[in-house]
């Protein structure tokens, strides 16, 4: 029952850092782009292809499952029993964890080519937080290192 607790508690934190990562769509700014200028350019979308976008692991889920492991195996055997259990726990733990921060984080993206009127073609990977079809007439917004591609 103790373990399960600790298993609970693994999940919840995990899914928690997965709601940490601010959203990467057309329609996501980040407090830093706010009334800065960007560029507009206009287009068609040639081609779109369904990607997935692994963000930045913050290694919360391992440290939390290192941990959670380390507790869990500790009360296993006894002696120097309880030892091997604690290092057995904390890696196993830990790998698990890692594992679940990256599940719960991967988004669904699109990476879109476009046309641009200006007959260069670009492509833009983004959250998939709009949809897209070939022939849609789209908006090229770029900005610092930011480009993204709305209606």
């Amino acid at each position: 029952m103790r373990f399960g607790t600790w298993a609970m508690g693994l999940a919840c934190v995990a899914v928690v850092a997965g709601c940490a990562y601010p959203g990467m769509g057309g329609r996501d700014y980040h407090a830093a782009q706010v009334r800065g200028e960007q560029s507009v350019r206009f287009g068609v979308v040639e081609s779109i292809r369904e990607v997935s976008i692994d963000p930045y692991n913050s290694g919360l889920g391992a440290f939390t499952g290192a941990a959670l492991g380390g507790i869990a195996g500790s009360h296993v055997g006894g002696g120097s029993g309880q030892a091997a259990g604690a290092i057995a726990g904390a890696v196993l733990g830990g790998i698990l964890g890692s594992n679940v921060e990256q599940s719960a984080n991967v988004r669904p993206g699109v990476e879109l080519t476009v046309l641009l009127d200006s007959g260069q073609y670009i492509a833009v990977v983004q959250q998939a937080d709009e949809v897209f079809r070939s022939g849609d007439r789209v908006r090229v917004l770029s900005g610092g290192r930011t480009t993204r591609i709305t209606h």
